[in-house]
């Protein structure tokens, strides 16, 4: 009736159970699972920091493109002024829209076309490709937009700062390069930032995929207000509306 072992038989039987085969497969499926995690994250991190280094190298290339550009220009305007000529650069195949006015008193086929162009709200923006059937288009609605052709600097600032991507028809900030990548890296090769204000800028192949990538610009009123009294006049008038060249990138710089 007595034992004269001091261990208690209840924990020598504990000792001797098995552990369930349910419990050691959950075991090994947990480590299977662990190990694809840390794989896929290593994978990942190795991947974003290749990904830095080509996102960094393309942009240097393109800032390197675009000041070859511009020395060009000024040799060519030199040496026409030195053969008492004149030098007359390409035309402008970008042009930044913005809606200066509401929709009060706007006519039905003005109101398709600034759908058209993406301009439902005031103070809203977009980018145009310039072809004879656009140009078309943006002197039917002069008298509620203001559009002229935008820098380097202002399509990249309105990115940067305003920048919203369309993905699944949410508007998404383009916070990181990854947004840019998922959405249309693959169709299009366009895989961050650089490549985006590039392809926009230059009026690229892609460029449809990517305007329509980029969520109309939502910009503030601007720094001073429009005068109500020329708001209504075209910009040759003294004016707001209408054609004003490269004189839009000083309004974008009031209104971001």
């Amino acid at each position: 009736l007595f034992t004269t072992s001091s261990e208690p038989i209840y924990s020598r039987s504990l000792a001797t159970m098995k552990t369930p085969e349910s419990v050691l497969k959950k075991q090994a499926t947990q480590k299977k699972l662990a190990e694809a995690a840390a794989k896929a994250a290593k994978a990942a991190e190795e991947k974003a920091k290749a990904d830095a280094v080509k996102f960094e190298e393309n942009a240097k290339k393109y800032d390197a493109e675009y000041e070859a550009a511009k020395k060009q220009a000024v040799e060519n305007r030199r040496k026409a002024k030195a053969e008492g000529g004149f030098f007359v650069p390409a035309e402008p195949k970008l042009a930044l829209v913005i809606r200066i006015r509401g929709t009060i008193g706007v006519s039905p086929k003005a109101k398709k076309v600034m759908q058209l162009f993406r301009l439902r709200q005031l103070h809203n923006a977009s980018f145009v490709k310039l072809n004879e059937a656009t140009i078309r288009m943006l002197r039917l609605i002069e008298p509620y937009v203001t559009y002229g052709y935008p820098s380097r600097e202002t399509v990249q600032k309105l990115i940067y700062k305003r920048g919203f991507g369309k993905i699944r028809k949410q508007r998404i900030p383009i916070s990181t390069n990854d947004v840019i990548q998922d959405a249309i890296g693959e169709s299009t090769g366009i895989e961050c930032v650089a490549d985006l204000i590039n392809e926009i800028y230059t009026v690229g192949p892609h460029f449809k995929q990517a305007n329509n990538f980029l969520w109309p610009f939502k910009l503030s009123n601007p720094k001073g207000g429009f005068s109500t009294k020329t708001k209504m006049l075209h910009f040759m008038e003294g004016g707001e509306a209408g054609a004003r060249g490269e004189e839009i990138n000083k309004l974008v710089k009031r209104m971001l």
